[in-house]
C-alpha cells in the first residue's frame, strides 16, 4: 500500500514557520521522524519512507497554496495513486489552535488550495487533516493572522499538536481515514 501524504503551504522562507505552513511543518517533522530528506522534484517537494510495509510519499507543493491542485493532480498521476489514497493537511481557521479533524471528503471550506485540489483532480471525495490555527484576529485581517508566525502561547504546545498530527497520519496510512478519524477527531 501506498500513501501520498501532502501538506499544504508556501514556498519560501517568508513563509516558513507561519499558521499557513502548517501542512509543511507536520510533514518537516515526519520526515525528520524517519530520517529522510526533502529533494526537489516536478512541483512539489518530495520525500518517502517505509512504516510497517507502507510507503508514504510526502510532498509540499512549489506551486503556492493557490495553485497546490498542480502539484496534487501530477503526484496522484506520477504514483498512479487514487484520490482515497491521498490525504491533505491543511490549516484551518473555523478549529481552536492544535485541534486536528481528519476527514474522508467534504467542501474547501473557504480554503484556496483545497479549492485548487478539488478543481483539478475533480472530485472532493479525499481524505484531509484540518489542523486548527484559532481566529484570533480583527476584522480585515484574516490574511495577516493566516500569514503571521505562531504567537509564544501557540509554540510552547505546538510541537506536541505537531507530534500528534503525524500519528494521525501514520495511523491514517495503517489503518484507514475512519479509524484515524475514531482515534483522533476527539483527542
Amino acid at each position: 500500500m501506498k500513501y501520498l501524504i501532502t501538506g499544504l503551504g508556501n514556498p519560501g522562507p517568508e513563509y516558513a514557520g507561519t499558521r499557513h505552513n502548517i501542512g509543511f511543518q507536520i510533514l518537516d517533522a515526519l520526515a525528520n521522524l524517519f530520517e529522510v530528506r526533502f529533494e526537489a522534484g516536478r512541483y512539489a517537494e518530495t520525500a518517502r519512507f517505509k512504516h510497517k510495509g507502507r510507503t508514504f510519499v510526502l510532498i509540499k507543493p512549489q506551486t503556492f497554496m493557490n495553485l497546490s491542485g498542480k502539484a496534487v493532480r501530477y503526484w496522484l498521476n506520477h504514483e498512479k495513486l487514487t484520490p482515497e489514497e491521498l490525504l491533505v493537511i491543511t490549516d484551518d481557521l473555523a478549529l481552536p489552535f492544535g485541534k486536528i479533524r481528519l476527514r474522508g471528503s467534504g467542501g474547501a471550506g473557504g480554503h484556496n488550495g483545497l479549492s485548487s485540489i478539488i478543481e483539478l483532480i475533480g472530485t472532493e471525495s479525499f481524505p484531509r487533516l484540518r489542523f486548527g490555527i484559532g481566529s484570533d484576529f480583527a476584522r480585515g485581517r484574516q490574511s495577516e493572522y493566516v500569514l503571521g508566525t505562531w504567537a509564544r502561547e501557540e509554540q510552547e504546545s505546538l510541537e506536541e499538536r505537531i507530534e500528534l498530527a503525524g500519528k494521525a497520519v501514520l495511523q491514517f496510512g495503517m489503518l484507514g481515514i475512519a479509524q484515524a478519524m475514531n482515534g483522533f477527531n476527539k483527542r
